[in-house]
């Protein structure tokens, strides 16, 4: 069976990414990051957007080759080197680093993923995780809230026609004020 985990960093104002799309204001420092390693090494495969897999696919399959890179971030460049990537595009030509370039609709293409990766896969960008969200397809939500508002930009969740009931299953405080809020969906 697979547990479908929308898993990704929040601000404290409900944003997944700035006005321009920056992330700059994340809290990304190792107790952070080692948290998310953990989260990587549990997933089976990732399920990506362009914008999502061109931002990770820019920096991890050469991050050991960055002078700045953290020991989590050296741990980090060979998980997500291996994982599978279900990237989810009309315009990227190809993909990489154990990726896989899918056209068709998200939705109609998980059980194909599901059969193919049992166990968790982490569903990454708020865009791609919006249609499994609104047919209540999401098992899990995982939110990492970093201490700052944004009062605009991309919205980590999607409007909803009706409420969507969540039980909280676990919450922990990380160095720098970043909560991980995590929920399952009540069915």
């Amino acid at each position: 069976m697979t547990t479908l985990v929308y898993l990704m960093n929040v601000s404290l104002d409900g944003y997944a990414a700035a006005t321009d799309g920056g992330l700059d204001w994340t809290t990304i420092n190792e107790d952070v990051h080692s948290w998310f390693n953990e989260e990587t090494r549990r997933a089976n495969a990732f399920l990506y957007g362009r914008r999502l897999y061109e931002l990770m696919a820019a920096y991890w399959p050469t991050a050991e080759s960055d002078p700045a890179a953290t020991p989590a971030m050296l741990e980090f460049a060979p998980l997500w080197r291996d994982t599978p990537k279900v990237v989810f595009s009309s315009t990227l030509e190809s993909v990489a680093w154990n990726g896989r370039l899918v056209r068709g609709d998200p939705v109609d293409e998980l059980a194909r993923i599901a059969a193919e990766f049992p166990g968790e896969v982490s569903v990454g960008g708020p865009t791609l995780a919006a249609p499994f969200i609104e047919r209540r397809l999401v098992d899990e939500y995982r939110l990492m809230v970093h201490p700052v508002l944004l009062g605009s930009g991309l919205p980590f969740f999607p409007r909803l026609e009706r409420p969507l009931g969540l039980e909280l299953i676990e919450t922990r405080p990380f160095d720098g004020g970043v909560v991980l809020l995590a929920y399952r969906a009540r069915r």
